[in-house]
């Protein structure tokens, strides 16, 4: 964060003031001497946000793919060895600039890829748990706030958060918690994905690359996520406010009718409205 001097101006009159603004840096990417792409993102956890990217875009299979990751904080530069033959060129000229903040990119062979998955069903989670983890992640951000400017993203089971991250971009904090997975060697078959952002069809596709069940959010989707995500068998849980969420694919994954507490919040789903 970066504090500045403002004019703050109410209906009693202009208030100089000291104002926290969160911090954006440009990172590029370059896999095995070539440049992949540069990302405006928050200077935290860059490590694992390239790990998130590489994977969610579908460049690396996995953690072991990747020999090092090196940051350069004086020139904003992430140099990355791989242990496959490298990215091939042609990628350079396949990047979709995405709709989110922080300007997301995503590339269209990965987007190929993911169109073919349907999930298995199985893995569920309780209504008043997919409450309490969204309370837990909207007020979990130092960050936001101070600042109000970042989004955050988080990977859960039914019980509690593992990972927890920040950034000006929805897509990038989204692959900060991947990231992270990723190097800690979590499986994400029996995993919630939360985010404070909207939820488009870019996001959903990071979901589908790592084959998280259920993604929740406490935004809107689009229709094209809504549409992608009935297709392949994703759970998608938006507008989650207080006691309420709207269920927009994967009902059978949310359980209203058991009588648990967590975090605090006890009954079923019929005692919450």
């Amino acid at each position: 964060m970066e504090t500045f001097d403002i004019s703050q101006i109410t209906k009693d009159g202009i208030e100089e003031k000291r104002d926290a603004v969160t911090e954006e840096i440009p990172l590029t990417i370059q896999v095995n001497g070539e440049e992949i792409a540069t990302l405006l993102t928050s200077p935290g956890d860059l490590k694992d946000l390239v790990m998130g990217f590489l994977f969610t875009a579908g460049l690396i299979r996995d953690a072991a793919s990747v020999r090092a990751v090196t940051i350069d904080e004086q020139r904003w530069k992430a140099d990355v060895i791989t242990t496959d033959q490298g990215i091939g060129s042609d990628l350079a000229f396949k990047r979709i600039y995405t709709s989110g903040c922080g300007r997301g990119v995503v590339f269209s062979t990965s987007l190929d890829l993911i169109n073919r998955v349907k999930l298995p069903s199985g893995f569920a989670i309780e209504a008043v748990a997919i409450i309490a983890l969204m309370k837990t992640l909207l007020t979990g951000s130092q960050e936001h706030r101070a600042t109000g400017g970042v989004h955050s993203a988080a990977l859960a089971d039914g019980n509690g958060l593992w990972i927890f991250m920040d950034d000006i971009g929805r897509h990038n904090a989204v692959d900060k918690a991947v990231g992270r997975a990723l190097s800690d060697r979590i499986g994400f078959s029996q995993t919630v994905l939360l985010t404070s952002g909207r939820v488009s069809s870019e996001i959903l596709g990071k979901v589908l690359a790592c084959r998280i069940p259920i993604i929740v959010s406490a935004g809107a989707p689009t229709n094209q996520a809504v549409k992608l995500a009935r297709e392949t068998n994703v759970t998608m849980v938006a507008h989650v406010r207080g006691t309420r969420m709207n269920v927009y694919s994967g009902l059978d994954r949310i359980k209203t009718d058991t009588p648990r507490a967590v975090d605090g919040v006890s009954g079923g789903i019929d005692d919450l409205r």
